[in-house]
């Protein structure tokens, strides 16, 4: 059974028939159990579908099911759906025990149940002992694992996520997003993510929905989406790929420039785009693009790379952090069997 299902559905702000459209004739499922992650660019709709879901929003036209309840018209507190958003809008003048209690307490649950639920959400969020503590007295990332203990403790049905980890610096970002996908796999949750941070989606999701200006560009699972995309917006969008013209010739391989590339499936003979992501480039091919190094930048656990080359700027990411290419110094590119792939045309 569907945990969600979104059925053609679209939204438009306003009255005025003629005004834009933010949501486009959406459909899609989220299986029940799995944690499914919006993602797009500024704009794109998926904080307006996140509310949808929410039932903070009403569609247009087309409905919305919840374990096969056509929820379309129903209110946030008939859908048993809990939210978790990016400011984590904990009650400052209430200690930890209490913030995480509030919805319960709200919900008229008999009061010893309160508590015991309540120290049960934060126990399996790692927050024992710190009941009595405000919220100005704990670090971001305490402050998430409440707001995490409050959405679980009413147990929904569904659980949604609202740019959950924008606020938090690198390190937390990767130890939340770990900790809420450990629980959401635990408890078997259904969750709506969204994010627009393409690391955490592939990180944290089962299936990963790709809007772009209302409409879905792509779905499907993580590995699908970044080894497999379907358009030139995707394949810029999950990893900073760039796209290049290039010809399939009469012995099925891709010329791109002076390199050939067998492509890991027969494709029939003329032109197609090619989407090179940047850890695809080899550096240092006895034969092949040939490369000027115009910027060099030290990551640590190895170089990014800015090439200018006949097929005009190539961004290439290299994992040897020993020698480095210096600025000027020319060299020859190839591509790897893994980062590349064929994409139809944004106009296709």
């Amino acid at each position: 059974m569907n945990g969600i299902e979104f059925r053609n559905v679209t939204k438009r702000y306003g009255s005025d028939r003629n005004a834009p459209l933010a949501v486009k004739g959406i459909s899609f499922e989220v299986p029940q159990g799995t944690l499914t992650t919006i993602l797009g660019p500024s704009g794109c709709g998926k904080t307006t579908t996140l509310r949808m879901i929410a039932g903070l929003e009403s569609p247009s036209s087309g409905q919305i099911f919840m374990g096969g309840r056509d929820v379309t018209t129903l209110g946030p507190a008939e859908r048993n759906v809990s939210m978790m958003f990016q400011s984590y809008a904990l009650f400052p003048h209430m200690n930890v025990i209490e913030n995480v209690a509030y919805g319960l307490r709200m919900s008229r649950v008999a009061k010893a149940e309160v508590a015991a639920r309540a120290r049960e959400a934060l126990r399996g969020v790692g927050l024992v002992g710190f009941d009595e503590r405000l919220p100005s007295e704990l670090s971001g990332g305490q402050q998430q694992r409440v707001a995490l203990a409050r959405a679980l403790v009413l147990e929904p049905a569904v659980l949604l996520f609202d740019e959950p980890l924008s606020n938090l610096d690198a390190r937390l970002r990767r130890e939340m997003r770990e900790e809420i996908r450990a629980i959401q796999q635990r408890l078997q949750l259904t969750v709506a993510y969204v994010t627009h941070d393409q690391g955490e989606a592939l990180a944290v999701s089962d299936q990963i929905i790709v809007m772009d200006h209302g409409v879905i560009a792509q779905r499907g699972t993580p590995q699908a989406l970044y080894n497999q995309p379907e358009s030139e917006f995707v394949a810029g969008f999950m990893g900073e790929a760039m796209v290049f013209a290039a010809e399939v010739e009469a012995d099925g391989r891709v010329r791109l420039g002076p390199i050939a590339w067998s492509a890991p499936q027969p494709l029939p003979a003329g032109p197609v785009k090619l989407a090179v992501r940047p850890e695809a480039w080899q550096i240092g091919a006895a034969d092949g693009l040939p490369a000027v190094c115009a910027k060099a930048a030290y990551l640590g656990h190895g170089y990014e790379y800015s090439f200018d080359t006949p097929l005009g700027p190539v961004f290439v990411l290299s994992g040897h952090a020993g020698q480095p290419i210096a600025q000027g110094e020319r060299t020859q590119l190839a591509l790897g069997r893994q980062g590349v792939s064929v994409v139809r045309t944004a106009a296709a």
